[in-house]
């Protein structure tokens, strides 16, 4: 099976079409946050941006994030924290949250909201 490259997805937006959207991330945020998820998670992994940071009338605020998968996700609960982790190392202090989608999961009322309404980054 050939491997595809999800930096090629003709979906996927260019960081300068991200940041002069509804973002309040800087187009170094979101490149940190990408690469820091494919690092944790794997190539194969989708990142979406979700909740407050897409309001720019609004202030401050958490990152929220839903990794999704179509394969299975293995140690979820480890990946999440690691990815938190380093990305406060990376980002600086401060509150990010992470779900996770994969074919695996029941997504809730949370993981559809953030489906339907995040960004790819």
């Amino acid at each position: 099976m050939p491997h595809s490259d999800p930096h090629s997805d003709p979906h996927r937006q260019s960081l300068s079409d991200l940041y002069c959207g509804a973002m309040r991330l800087t187009p170094d945020q979101i490149e940190i946050i990408r690469q820091t998820t494919h690092e944790v998670f794997g190539d194969h992994v989708r990142v979406r941006l979700f909740g407050s940071r897409l309001d720019d009338q609004r202030r401050g605020g958490d990152i929220d994030l839903l990794v999704e998968s179509d394969q299975t996700i293995l140690d979820q609960a480890r990946k999440r924290l690691q990815l938190v982790a380093r990305l406060q190392m990376r980002l600086g202090d401060q509150p990010i949250d992470v779900l996770t989608v994969d074919g695996q999961t029941n997504a809730g009322p949370v993981h559809r909201e953030a489906q339907r309404t995040g960004v790819q980054l």
